[in-house]
């Protein structure tokens, strides 16, 4: 009895310090009285069982309270640079992500914020050495079996609730901030995490099973898809941006037999969302619950995909990527779609790089150098290469832009809050460089069989200041199809605004083929 009178202070007052923490969440819970019972359960169940964890762990209830509400004050934290960054609250499949900033710190850290760091860092750091110094060990006060029996009674409450609280298979909408106001965000994790476990992509609604069925790729051009990282035209944000910063995108977007908008499911960031769309051709609708995270699945599963679908027809197909293969768990995942040859960062090396990362160039070399070797290694067999570009990724922050960028970029001089936007137009004339190099590249093979160039952005870059100053886009980005054997140049296609989804069903449609013959 003792021993629980002194756990419940500690218990009460860290549960209802729990609730009031989830209120400085950005999309703010609804109070928890308006919540269902299983997403009270769930968050009751969580808080006993890890409050009894660090009981068991540090010997002291009050710091085990601060720790644990330390923890959520972070969640909250990392939360909120999400949402300012990508307009999506922290869920669940981003728990991965923790261990992703400690591998690749440059990635996430900076949009995390120096100041929420050092404070992070700084009030745990106090916390820990305060609960140490301060309170006394329950071991010293209490006897053994008394705090074993208290210590299993929370314990197994926790696991009870949280067992009532997923048993009740809450439903969602798999609209983030929608079911982080209505659950709360403790029950939100539990709910997505769930449902990820116990949910499959079907594999039989992907539209390459279709395609599977039908006669093989009658004609069988050298593919190049380029998924530029963060491309957009930003000119219409400014008309004080000069139209030469995408000059060569303009003129093969003239020749292009296909070009336009493409609505992305990604905004600032999550790559791999748009990078699977173009690779299986499904939508969020369809993937469910794994649309936030993909490749968590198909790390361990197959699924019908362009990769695939060109293999079978007898395609060697190629991935370039200048960062860690490991990374997004790419090293299972692509050779489970059906990629012979991943080629990632050990290809490049330090000198290569145009700012933070590889520039543009130097993938376009090895692009280049790749397709060489290939066909020179079996120049009857077509070849597919999916290149994923790093030099555009942020924080566009950390780079100064030069007088030299201002000349290049601007008619006249920008308003202050332009400077990640010029260092973007900078790093984006590069990408522009990419594209000609690459058109030319499959023109020049031509003769020995055609070449077709998919060229599109995974989503918009994070530039907050800048979105504040020129107003936001609306996320779409473009793309361009591109055909060396097109025999009418002088015709323009017509601009359509299509779905990631759609767009390698436009890259191996008929109508595309029709017009190399």
């Amino acid at each position: 009895m003792d021993v629980l009178l002194m756990l419940l202070p500690p218990i009460l007052f860290g549960l209802g310090a729990s609730f009031v923490i989830e209120q400085w969440l950005t999309p703010k819970p609804q109070a928890p009285f308006k919540r269902p019972l299983a997403a009270l359960q769930l968050h009751l169940g969580t808080w006993f069982f890890a409050f009894a964890i660090l009981l068991l762990l540090l010997l002291r209830p009050w710091f085990a309270m601060i720790i644990l509400l330390a923890f959520q004050l972070l969640l909250v934290l990392v939360n909120q640079a999400k949402y300012d960054s990508l307009r999506e609250p922290f869920i669940y499949q981003d728990f991965e992500y923790f261990t992703d900033a400690i591998r690749y710190p440059r990635l996430y850290l900076p949009f995390f914020g120096v100041a929420r760091i050092i404070a992070a860092t700084l009030g745990f750091a106090a916390a820990l050495a305060t609960g140490l110094w301060l309170e006394t060990p329950l071991t010293e006060i209490v006897r053994l079996s008394l705090g074993i029996s208290a210590w299993l009674m929370l314990f197994s409450m926790g696991l009870l609730l949280m067992g009532k609280g997923l048993k009740a298979d809450l439903a969602i909408s798999l609209n983030p901030a929608e079911d982080l106001i209505k659950l709360g965000q403790i029950a939100s994790f539990w709910t997505y995490g769930h449902l990820e476990r116990r949910t499959d992509i079907d594999p039989t609604i992907s539209p390459f099973v279709t395609l599977a069925k039908q006669a093989e790729i009658p004609i069988k051009p050298n593919l190049i898809a380029v998924q530029s990282e963060s491309f957009f035209d930003p000119r219409s944000l400014s008309d004080n941006i000069k139209a030469e910063v995408l000059a060569h995108f303009d003129q093969i977007k003239a020749e292009a037999s296909h070009y336009g908008r493409l609505q992305v499911p990604a905004w600032g960031a999550n790559t791999v969302r748009t990078e699977c769309a173009f690779l299986t051709g499904l939508t969020p609708a369809q993937l469910g619950v794994h649309q936030f995270n993909p490749y968590r699945w198909l790390a361990k599963h197959k699924l019908p995909n362009l990769a695939g679908h060109l293999k079978r027809n007898g395609y060697r197909t190629i991935c370039i990527h200048p960062h860690p293969v490991s990374f997004y768990r790419r090293d299972r995942v692509f050779p489970l779609l059906g990629f012979d040859q991943f080629i990632d960062i050990s290809a490049f090396n330090d000198g290569q790089k145009d700012g933070q990362y590889t520039s543009d160039a130097a993938v376009t070399d090895q692009t280049i150098a790749t397709l060489a070797a290939t066909l020179a290694e079996d120049e009857a067999q077509p070849v597919f290469i999916f290149v994923m570009t790093m030099e555009n990724h942020g924080p566009l922050h950390y780079e100064q832009a030069s007088p030299e960028d201002l000349a290049a970029c601007y008619h006249t001089p920008p308003p202050a809050g332009s400077e990640d936007l010029t260092v973007y137009l900078r790093h984006l004339k590069n990408a522009d460089s990419m594209i000609k190099r690459l058109t030319d590249c499959l023109q020049a093979n031509a003769t020995k069989r055609p070449g077709r160039l998919c060229w599109y952005g995974d989503h918009v870059p994070i530039m907050m200041d800048v979105y504040r100053e020129y107003g936001e886009p609306d996320g779409n980005t473009d793309y361009i199809i591109w055909e060396s054997s097109l025999e009418d140049r002088g015709h323009q296609a017509e601009a359509r605004q299509i779905d990631a989804t759609e767009l390698p069903k436009l890259l191996l449609s008929t109508d595309t083929q029709d017009q190399c013959r």
